[in-house]
C-alpha cells in the first residue's frame, strides 16, 4: 500500500500511509483507538475506496472495489465484530455467498471438508452446530475458517483478542503461527502492546492517521518505545496509588446456579459480594 489517503467529513483518517506485508510473516498494525488502523485495512479489503494512493499485490497494481475483489486477490479479513448468521450452522455460514454449491447443498460432504480444514490449522469447531450455540472463541474460528476456505493467503485480524479469554488468546496465537508456517501472511491489528510483542515479526505504528514507525522488528523494540510512538509522548506504566478501605456491601450473590443456552451448567454455586469503592475482578478458567 503506497501513499494511501482516506478522508471522511471533518476527519483525515489516513494521511499518505505506506504499508507492506512480506510472505510468511505476522505484521502488527499498532495504534490507539481512532489512529486509522481499521480504515486502512478496510481499504485493503475493498470496503472503502482510497482518495489517493495505490495498492499492489505480488508486485501488480490492483483496484479493489469490493470484498469480492479482495478475496479474488487472496485478501481476507476477520472483523472485530463477527459477520455470521446466528441461526445457521458453521458450515452454512462458511459457504454463504459462494458460487458453489449452487443448487444442491450436500451438507454432510461440506461438514467433512470444514472439519479437515479446521484440523489442519488447529481450529477445532463442530461445523454442524448453529452459530448461536458456539462460544465467542469458536465463532472467531468460524470466521477464520470462512476466510481460509475462500483461499485467502493474506489474513487481516482486526483486534482479534478483544473478545477472547486468556486461554483462547493462546490458542489463537498457536493458530496464527501455524498459518504462517503454511505460507500465509497475517496483518494483526491491535493496540495491546504485550500481545503485539508476543506475536509480531514486524510492527508498523499509526498515530493520528500517519505512520510514526514502519516495519520495526518485533524482537528489537521495547514496550516503552512502542507506547511513545503510539501517543507521541512518554508513557508511565506504573502508578503509585494510596491504599483505601472499601465501604459497605452494595451487591451480594449467594449460591447462584444457572444454565447456558445449550442447557449446560454455566454457574454452579456462585457466591460473591461487592463493596462500595472497590473493583472486583472475575477470572474465568477451564474449571
Amino acid at each position: 500500500m503506497l501513499g494511501i489517503t482516506k478522508r471522511f467529513p471533518g476527519v483525515l483518517a489516513n494521511d499518505r500511509v505506506d504499508f507492506n506485508l512480506r510472505p510468511g510473516e505476522i505484521h502488527a498494525l499498532l495504534g490507539e483507538n481512532g489512529a486509522g488502523k481499521s480504515t486502512l485495512m478496510n481499504i485493503l479489503t475493498g470496503l472503502y475506496r482510497p482518495d489517493e494512493g495505490t495498492i499492489r499485490v505480488g508486485g501488480r497494481e490492483v483496484d479493489l472495489r469490493s470484498p469480492r475483489d479482495a478475496i479474488a486477490n487472496g485478501i481476507g479479513m476477520v472483523h472485530q465484530h463477527f459477520m455470521l448468521v446466528p441461526t445457521q450452522s458453521a458450515t452454512e455460514n462458511i459457504l454463504l455467498g459462494l458460487d458453489e454449491p449452487r443448487f444442491v447443498l450436500q451438507l454432510a460432504r461440506y461438514h467433512q471438508v470444514i472439519e479437515n480444514l479446521g484440523r489442519q490449522y488447529g481450529l477445532q469447531v463442530d461445523p454442524r452446530v448453529k452459530i448461536w450455540q458456539l462460544s465467542v472463541g469458536e465463532q472467531q474460528r468460524v470466521e477464520i475458517l470462512k476466510t481460509l476456505y475462500r483461499g485467502a493467503t493474506v489474513l487481516i485480524m482486526d483486534e482479534p483478542t478483544a473478545v477472547l479469554a486468556p486461554q483462547e488468546i493462546e490458542e489463537l496465537f498457536r493458530t496464527l503461527r501455524s498459518m504462517v508456517r503454511d505460507g500465509k501472511s497475517i496483518v494483526f491489528i491491535s493496540h495491546k502492546l504485550d500481545e503485539v510483542l508476543a506475536i509480531a515479526d514486524r510492527i508498523t505504528v499509526l498515530r493520528k492517521g500517519e505512520v510514526s514507525a514502519a516495519g520495526l522488528a518485533g524482537d528489537q523494540v521495547s514496550k516503552q518505545e512502542l507506547a511513545r510512538l503510539m501517543v507521541g509522548r512518554e508513557v508511565l506504566f506504573h502508578m503509585e496509588k494510596a491504599e483505601r478501605s472499601p465501604g459497605g456491601r452494595v451487591l451480594e450473590i449467594e449460591d447462584l446456579s444457572a444454565d447456558n443456552d445449550k442447557g449446560l451448567p454455566a454457574l454452579r454455586g456462585l457466591s460473591l459480594h461487592v463493596c462500595a469503592g472497590e473493583i472486583v475482578g472475575l477470572l474465568e478458567g477451564d474449571e
